[in-house]
């Protein structure tokens, strides 16, 4: 790389507040606007596209298949609502995927979303530095054969797919998550390994589009991480629709054998199949980037160390996003560059508050929560009332065909303040959102049953969960 170069002039008159963001990803990009509306001079470095993985190869990828693979899970309701298919030669034919035209969409999506952030950038008066940045101390980076100094520095760098050594991604029958768009033919039989969230989706989806889905969990039930009741639910669910589950099942090893794959489990068995998905987690893209060299610390797994409000180790040096490790999340990443941001440039700040994140995982149906969750309130040693009722005795999901799915609320035993929820449910992101400001704003399940709920509707479950959390409190039980 030729001599870095002097920095762009600080505009004339008093000089701008210099903000450099390593990494465009939803940490960073949005940051980057959050700078830019305090005044400050912002430059951002990003190499692979704006909107990072998040935008271009995860976040809104994955959800977009997904979309198309929630439009089948629909129409698997449709005899139970009357609706059967002709048996008329003329008639229209039954639908099948055309995944070369869905991941065509996919990818159109994805790119197209990432041409909004820049035009938004753009706009603001962001400036964009196409390349691979490094950092050459904590207050310069470098690329693009340009040095850019800061006042403050943000990294944003996120992560990327773990890869097993014994099970090496060739794109073609092996594959990261990352990679999956590239198939033009839905995979006759595909194996998955890993039951966190990204696999627990992406089987879900192939499953749903039509695939024969083996997923390979390494632990005694999918999603391990999440509400035990919830994961339940999902693993019947994914039972019940045709995919073989493999409890406590650890892959040693994939390997692609003539037409199709290997994968090895630890006890010595071999499933067979057309294609194998690796999802076992994310490493932080961390490393090589003039971090440590600067002052920074990381931790044993390569994250950067950072507070509540972003701060590193490093005085003027923020860190937001998946390369963090506080919660992999774009709605986290988004909201730590901004409150890095607002610090940084001398407004008032509200920490991170991890208590208050709602997450959603897309699988059919969709597991929302926000909140402590109940193995926190238990670790806690928390005073606490829970109260779960199921969907299937809601008059709009029977309408609407849905059997499985629940909404379950915590609170406080003395006080009655809701700390926390989990609804299964499809769309259970958007149904969550009453549950989250429950939480944000400390409201009691009394407070959250009195607001009226449409009938029928989903959200009338949420209410009535509400109500039934006085009733238990009343009674003296607690979890």
């Amino acid at each position: 790389m030729s001599e870095p170069q002097p920095s762009t002039t600080p505009p004339p008159g008093r000089a701008a507040h210099r903000v450099v963001i390593l990494g465009g990803g939803p940490g960073g990009y949005e940051a980057a606007l959050a700078a830019r509306l305090r005044g400050a001079d912002v430059t951002l470095v990003e190499r692979q596209g704006l909107g990072g993985a998040a935008v271009l190869t995860d976040v809104v990828p994955s959800k977009t298949l997904i979309a198309t693979a929630e439009w089948m899970t629909i129409a698997e309701r449709a005899s139970d609502l009357g609706i059967r298919a002709s048996d008329d030669a003329s008639s229209r034919p039954r639908y099948h995927v055309d995944l070369a035209r869905v991941n065509e969409r996919v990818v159109g999506l994805a790119r197209a979303q990432s041409a909004d952030i820049r035009d938004r950038l753009d706009r603001e008066g962001v400036r964009v530095v196409e390349g691979t940045g490094r950092l050459d101390g904590p207050y310069r980076v470098v690329a693009d054969g340009h040095a850019f100094d800061a006042d403050s520095l943000l990294v944003s760098v996120g992560a990327t797919p773990r890869v097993l050594p014994t099970a090496e991604p060739d794109g073609e029958r092996i594959f990261l998550w990352t990679q999956l768009y590239r198939l033009t033919e839905l995979p006759e039989r595909l194996i998955v390994v890993g039951s966190g969230v990204t696999g627990a989706e992406f089987a879900g989806a192939y499953n749903a589009l039509g695939s024969d889905v083996v997923l390979v969990s390494s632990r005694d039930r999918v999603l391990p991480g999440e509400d035990a009741d919830a994961a339940r639910v999902l693993e019947g669910v994914f039972r019940d629709r045709g995919m073989t589950v493999l409890s406590r099942s650890r892959a040693a090893s994939a390997r692609v054998a003539g037409d199709g794959v290997e994968v090895t489990l630890s006890d010595g068995r071999v499933v067979e199949g057309s294609h194998v998905l690796i999802a076992v987690g994310s490493v932080p893209s961390t490393r090589g980037i003039g971090l440590e060299e600067a002052g920074v610390r990381l931790t044993g797994s390569g994250h950067v160390e950072v507070d509540r409000v972003s701060r590193t180790s490093v005085r003027g040096v923020y860190a937001a996003g998946d390369c963090t490790g506080v919660l992999p999340l774009a709605s986290v990443a988004a909201m730590q560059g901004r409150i890095a941001m607002s610090h940084a440039l001398g407004d008032a700040v509200q920490p991170f508050d991890r208590g208050s994140v709602a997450a959603n995982i897309f699988t059919a149906p969709e597991i929302a929560t926000v909140g402590l969750s109940e193995q926190a309130l238990t670790e806690q040693g928390a005073r606490y009332v829970v109260s779960h009722l199921p969907l299937d005795r809601n008059p709009r999901a029977k309408m609407l065909g849905i059997r499985d799915g629940f909404v379950k609320l915590f609170a406080r035993e003395a006080t009655g303040i809701v700390v926390g929820g989990v609804v299964v449910a499809p769309r259970a992101g958007e149904l969550i959102f009453p549950v989250s400001i429950a939480v944000a704003q400390r409201l009691t399940a009394d407070e959250v049953s009195q607001a009226l709920s449409v009938y029928p509707s989903l959200t009338g479950t949420l209410s009535e969960t509400a109500r039934l959390v006085g009733g238990q409190r009343l009674g003296g039980a607690w979890g």
